[in-house]
């Protein structure tokens, strides 16, 4: 079922550079001829989220998009995506 995603971009492996990182297979086929996001899952933290996660000791959660074209890295990205059978990986379907 697809949802809305709100990211900030950590990392950005192009597809030209797929074969070049260490991926488990199933996302390296997925990702044949596209991006790989590795992104930070609710956007950019402000400083006292940043406080409170690690206070709380609440990791900011990662997850990676398969996705078409690729913003920069350090962007927000908002996108409809479609979780994997691989846990936390989506496939985006259009950026918002």
């Amino acid at each position: 079922m697809p949802e809305t995603l709100h990211t900030q971009v950590l990392a950005v492996v192009p597809p030209e550079d797929v074969d070049d990182h260490d991926l488990q297979p199933a996302l390296r086929d997925l990702a044949s001829s596209r991006y790989v996001l590795v992104c930070r899952k609710g956007g950019a933290p402000s400083w006292l989220e940043r406080i409170k996660s690690f206070l709380l000791r609440d990791p900011i959660e990662a997850v990676t998009l398969v996705a078409d074209d690729a913003p920069e890295e350090g962007a927000e990205f908002t996108a409809r995506v479609e979780e994997t059978e691989m846990v936390g990986v989506y496939d985006v379907l259009r950026e918002e």
